[in-house]
């Protein structure tokens, strides 16, 4: 798997056990969403840029889509906020849809270009 995203606290509050631990969870959260075009999860994918965890719990994420005009653009965040929702502990998940950089095949991992025959 290649880490794609840049998950960090906002504050030093969290212990790095604890970050560690919602990380690896939230990832297997974000690997249940689906683009349903792309037999691949959209963090293998690449679509997420970001993910942000404060001290009370609140998430912020950033991410993106593989093309703008994505049929379920209007769609996705709210899945991966509820995908993210279902961590034990999560307060709040606030998703937003950013295209810079745009994404390009280069984002995804080896394990999703594999999937796609594109290795």
């Amino acid at each position: 798997m290649t880490d794609t995203a840049n998950i960090e606290p906002t504050s030093p509050q969290l212990s790095q056990e604890q970050l560690d631990r919602l990380t690896d969870l939230m990832i297997g959260k974000l690997k249940t969403v689906y683009d349903p075009e792309i037999p691949v999860d959209i963090y293998e994918m690449g679509l997420i840029y970001k993910v942000d965890i404060s001290d009370d719990l609140d998430v912020a994420i950033d991410m993106t889509l593989t093309a703008p005009g994505c049929p379920v653009a209007g769609e996705m965040p709210e899945w991966v906020r509820d995908a993210v929702l279902k961590v034990p502990g999560i307060r709040s998940c606030k998703v937003d849809l950013v295209f810079d950089p745009p994404w390009t095949p280069d984002l995804m991992s080896d394990e999703a270009k594999l999937a796609l025959n594109m290795l």
